[in-house]
């Protein structure tokens, strides 16, 4: 059985698996994503479809004017308004953040969304069984009142363990609906959660929570391979990651590695090595949107295959929505992974 533990430092949360650090995330202040907050629609942008928004920052948010199609609640925003707004990704650069209409708020069981009304379970989930149970309780608890998505620890729970949550997490909306009708200028109504809460509802079954100062000196080597291209493999290859503006690309190599046997069996383990660590170097360097891998080619359709299902098996230890697209005419392996 895997030990998984969960390292909270001073500025940083991570969590080590079997001795290897998967995830580190680093915790400033400044980076909230996930803040609620009030906001004033500043200047329209129809051609754009979209709106910068006032939000008291330096620099003002982006708003997209449609959100989530049909299960969304709102018409579209105008100018001068004042809303509810959330960041769905955090300023960089010269962007301010992006944000959106569509709330969420994250319990243990349940996502509770009080502007749509989209009722869904986690893709972590894959019994047809208990996703068809779980939808029907998420309806029942909903009654047309807000979404719900059933998260992936939902199964564990009792029923009335999902409504209570569900139900406090509404309360909670309502009193950030009070609390933002009081306020007359832009700002944060309510901050998101800290890393480490996160981590504790994602990482349920950890062996604990540990305070530290700082990484130990093996952790520490394994963060630094985080900053750099060339990942080895145990048995002489290697990967290399450039992470562009647009997609990251994932470049699988034998490098060192003999062939014990013939040159098909080593690129087929080679390739089968390399899913495991590119799963651990996606956590680790927190990899989101589209994920090309241009593995070693191989000349059968069973070694593809194979390495296609050991991917999507990797994957599955992944706590953020990844999917595997599978393989591209060009012979790479196209995969997508959702930005935290």
């Amino acid at each position: 059985m895997m030990q998984q533990m969960i390292l909270k430092g001073p500025d940083f949360c991570a969590v080590v698996e079997d001795g290897r650090l998967v995830e580190y995330i680093r915790q400033d202040p400044k980076e909230q994503g996930g803040d609620i907050l009030l906001g004033k629609i500043d200047r329209m942008m129809p051609n754009l479809n979209c709106a910068f928004v006032d939000i008291g920052r330096t620099k003002n948010g982006f708003l997209p004017l449609e959100e989530n199609g049909k299960t969304f609640q709102e018409g579209k925003p105008k100018s001068g308004e004042m809303m509810i707004l959330q960041i769905r990704k955090e300023e960089t650069g010269e962007k301010g953040a992006f944000l959106t209409r569509d709330i969420t708020l994250a319990g243990t069981y349940v996502i509770l969304m009080p502007k749509n009304r989209y009722i869904g379970v986690s893709s972590r989930i894959d019994d047809e069984e208990t996703r068809e149970r779980l939808k029907k309780l998420g309806q029942e608890i909903a009654g047309n009142r807000f979404g719900l998505v059933m998260r992936h620890c939902a199964p564990e729970a009792e029923p009335d363990q999902i409504r209570t949550e569900a139900e406090k997490l509404f309360d909670r909306w309502r009193k950030i609906e009070q609390s933002a009708e009081s306020e007359r200028k832009p700002g944060t109504v309510l901050r998101h959660c800290e890393a480490m809460e996160a981590l504790r509802e994602d990482y349920r079954g950890a062996d604990g929570i540990t305070e530290i100062g700082e990484l130990s000196a093996d952790l520490k080597r394994q963060l630094a391979t985080a900053e750099g291209r060339k990942v080895q493999l145990p048995h002489g290859g290697n990967i290399v990651i450039d992470q562009c503006e647009a997609m990251t690309v994932i470049d699988v190599n034998t490098a060192s590695a003999m062939p014990a046997g013939n040159k098909e069996q080593l690129f087929l383990t080679t390739n089968l090595e390399a899913c495991k660590e590119i799963l651990i170097q996606a956590r680790l360097r927190d990899l989101a949107g589209i994920i090309i891998i241009d593995f070693i080619d191989m000349d059968y359709e069973t070694d593809r295959s194979m390495v296609l299902e050991r991917l999507k098996e990797c994957f599955k230890e992944d706590r953020i929505k990844t999917v595997i697209h599978g393989w591209t005419k060009l012979g790479l392996m196209e995969m997508t992974r959702k930005r935290r």
